[in-house]
C-alpha cells in the first residue's frame, strides 16, 4: 500500500464512509453482494496501491488480464503510485443476474494534469463473484 491507510479515515471510493467499514472488508476477503461494491472497492484498491486485489477481481477474459502476475502487479503498482486519485463519481448502476454495467466518473491527477475519465465498466459474477470484465 502507499502508506498505512488509517482505517477510521474515509473510504477512498468516496462513499462517505470509514475505510474500515466500507471498502477494507473486502480487501481483507469478504466478497462485494454488487458490482457496485466490487467498482467501488477497485477504485480504493487502485489509491491505496493494492495490486493483489486488482488482480484477483479480474475475470481472465478481461483485455487488461496479463498472465504474468508479477509484471502485471508491477504496473498497477507504478500506476498507483504515480497517480493521485482525487475522487470517484457513480454515474449509473444495472445489474442483470451475472452482468453488470457501472458508469462512473475518476478523478485522477498524474505530473500535475488532470487525467479523470468517464468509463463504463463492465462485470460479470462468476461461481459467486463479481469479477471486473471490461470498460
Amino acid at each position: 500500500m502507499k502508506s498505512e491507510h488509517d482505517k477510521t479515515m474515509p473510504c477512498p471510493c468516496q462513499s462517505g464512509k470509514q475505510y474500515e467499514v466500507c471498502c477494507q472488508p473486502f480487501h481483507l476477503g469478504k466478497k462485494p453482494d454488487t458490482a457496485l461494491q466490487l467498482m467501488r472497492s477497485r477504485f480504493a484498491a487502485y489509491a491505496l496501491c493494492m495490486p493483489d486485489y486488482i488482480i484477483h477481481t479480474t475475470h481472465p477474459s478481461s483485455p487488461q488480464f496479463c498472465h504474468d502476475a508479477k509484471e502485471w502487479a508491477q504496473k498497477i503498482s507504478e500506476f498507483s503510485s504515480h497517480t493521485e486519485f482525487k475522487g470517484l463519481e457513480i454515474l449509473g448502476f444495472q445489474e442483470n443476474g451475472s452482468f453488470a454495467t457501472v458508469t462512473f466518473v475518476a478523478h485522477l491527477i498524474q505530473d500535475k494534469k488532470d487525467v479523470s475519465f468517464t468509463e463504463k465498466s463492465y462485470f460479470e459474477k462468476v461461481k459467486g463473484k463479481w469479477l471486473y470484465r471490461s470498460g
